[in-house]
């Protein structure tokens, strides 16, 4: 291997990408598994979205590899791989490049890594299906008839039309519930590829999600991470949104990208007719009960399910406020209160910091460590080569980020994120040495990967600072650990006897995984079938093994036929909802679809 590696590094990284994607080619063509296999080294990753495995799934290793092949290389019939530009030179012997190809369906995109003259990291993604491409670019509608015209009527009656007949003459394709930046980011694709789908959400308004929430919140991803689709935010946008700011995008979205929404819309319940492979919904709009009959069902409600509130002793007898920290309205009617917010994420910091600014005498209970990393840390270390101007400017576009952060498989991000970790905790240490001084509880992940793959384990315990932790530093907000044994009247009890006065207790205590809603829509024995919602099985705190290889049950097929979860940032939103609209289309189409790899359900909740 050694030598091999010696000799390829001789040649130019272009030199040795078009040679090994013209064999690669060639083997697919002649059905060679065994010289395909023979093309990547001993544990070498391809990560598929959709192409291939009509899923979203990593196959690891030679045999991994080999095995997928021999279900789908025939179906698949792929061809014309080829650099979409110049391939780079990426050190130790490994060289990269992005690539397209074709199926016998779609088109794909992908990027491939190679070392030395075999293929380390191999990632195939569907861009579109032959046929049924969407009218963007050169194949936009014209949108006005010059000349006769036998249809007399206007745009906005048309649209009326179309949006009156879904859900009464016109059955629903695709049901998706959820009208927060998920449903609204999958309606916008599913609208833009002509399938039939209506998105639903209990709130008055799309962007209420947003616009309901605690006054001082904002995004703490920056803009360049959280475009749309189709549509990015404008070049004077702040780098951090207000959460006003993105309630109001949301619901000019929803309209200019003419997204069928139906506010103020309840889904009751949900059961499937697994023998006219459909599902029948009981809605209810605006006090209207309706039944919808779509084909799938898409739950797309974020990567968390229903609040976690705990359950404690003393809970009736406390005479102040206590609610979830998705449920609280803001600092101004606690002005001169004291106020106990138990839990120490990005919520209870954001929480315990505006009751500070609107003198609130406030504590933050911390539970278990917690991982804090700084904004500027995010944006010049983390983020910023792929998501900022100066990534735009060297022609780094959000597609291009998009495709290089899904290049690199789950299983070796966790590689590439420590050196990122180390960096950042090296240029904040003084902020972590002052934390740690007022008795703050620091980690950086189990095996110190860092903030990305805490999220992607267990959707939390971190924190990006935006203030909060200097108000920790230094006081203002007082910090307790522990449990918490129960509440009394007027005061919190901690496990270790500590009295915390209290008139606002805040539970900032996450979320339980997606099923929960499935339990509640559908019914225990589907939530069951399906199983826990996001981790990757990476055997970390709160991400039990055994290794997925991939999110469980995000946006792919689950083990319940035509039940599908979308969610996850806006980032994730916007990338994969494609590859989910995508699947949908296919079946909408009725273009084969055969799943490879539905993966195991090892955990129910």
């Amino acid at each position: 291997m050694t030598q091999r590696l010696d000799a390829a590094v001789t040649q130019s990284p272009e030199a040795r990408i078009q040679s090994w994607l013209a064999d690669f080619e060639s083997a697919l063509a002649a059905r060679d598994i065994d010289r395909v296999v023979a093309k990547f080294v001993p544990d070498s990753i391809w990560r598929d979205l959709v192409t291939f495995t009509w899923n979203i799934k990593t196959v690891e290793g030679r045999e991994g590899i080999a095995d997928m092949l021999r279900a789908r290389l025939a179906g698949t019939d792929p061809s014309g791989f080829r650099t979409r530009e110049t391939p780079t030179d990426d050190g130790g012997g490994v060289v990269s490049a992005f690539i397209e190809f074709e199926t016998a369906v779609g088109r794909g995109v992908g990027h491939l890594r190679l070392k030395g003259d075999l293929g380390w990291t191999l990632l195939t993604a569907l861009d579109e299906l032959k046929g049924h491409e969407e009218p963007t670019g050169s194949r936009r509608v014209r949108g006005a008839v010059h000349g006769p015209d036998p249809d007399g009527r206007s745009w906005a009656e048309r649209r009326a039309e179309q949006e009156a007949s879904l859900g009464s003459s016109q059955q629903p394709y695709v049901l998706v519930v959820g009208g927060s930046q998920g449903g609204i980011a999958l309606g916008a694709r599913l609208r833009q590829l002509g399938v039939p789908a209506v998105v639903i959400d209990k709130h008055a308004r799309p962007g209420d999600h947003w616009r309901k929430r605690y006054k001082t919140l904002c995004l703490h991803d920056p803009v360049w991470y959280d475009h749309f689709p189709y549509l990015p935010f404008p070049a004077n946008w702040p780098v951090f949104s207000p959460k006003d700011k993105i309630a109001d995008w949301l619901e000019f979205y929803t309209r200019v990208m003419e997204i069928p929404y139906w506010a103020s819309t309840t889904c009751l319940s949900a059961s499937f007719d697994a023998q006219a492979e459909r599902w029948t919904a009981e809605v209810d709009r605006n006090g209207e009960r309706l039944t919808l009959r779509p084909t799938h069902l898409v739950l797309a409600t974020g990567m968390a399910g229903k609040p976690n509130v705990p359950e404690l002793p003393g809970q009736n007898a406390f005479r102040g406020d206590q609610h979830h920290s998705s449920q609280h309205p803001g600092p101004d009617r606690y002005a001169g209160k004291r106020a106990v917010v138990i839990g120490s994420g990005t919520s209870a910091h954001d929480i315990c910091k505006a009751l500070y600014e609107n003198g609130v005498d406030v504590t933050m209970v911390q539970r278990a460590s917690t991982l804090v990393v700084t904004s500027e840390a995010v944006l010049e270390i983390a983020l910023g080569g792929l998501y900022s101007e100066q990534a735009a400017a060297a022609g780094i576009d959000t597609e291009k980020a998009d495709l290089t952060v899904a290049s690199l498989p789950y299983r070796i991000i966790a590689d590439f994120q420590k050196p990122i970790s180390d960096a950042m905790r090296l240029r904040d240490k003084d902020l972590y040495d002052r934390l740690q001084r007022a008795g703050f509880r620091l980690d950086f992940g189990d095996d110190d990967s860092g903030q990305f793959m805490k999220y992607l384990r267990r959707g939390g315990g971190f924190y990006i600072d935006v203030g909060a932790s200097d108000l920790i530093c230094d006081g203002s907000i007082k910090l307790s650990h522990g449990g918490v044994e129960r509440l009394a009247e007027e005061s919190v009890i901690l496990d270790d006897g500590t009295e915390l006065p209290a008139d606002l207790v805040v539970y900032a205590t996450g979320f339980r995984s997606m099923n929960s809603f499935v339990a509640d829509l559908i019914g225990q024995e589907v939530a069951d079938k399906v199983g826990k919602v996001w981790g990757l099985g990476s055997g970390t705190t709160q991400d039990p093994g055994p290794w997925e290889g991939e999110l469980r049950n995000m946006w792919k097929p689950t083990q319940q036929k035509n039940l599908w979860f979308h969610g996850g940032n806006l980032a994730q939103s916007r990338h994969y909802s494609l590859f989910l609209a995508l699947q949908l289309k296919a079946r909408c189409e009725g273009i084969p679809t055969p799943v490879y790899g539905l993966p195991q359900v090892h955990h129910r909740s």
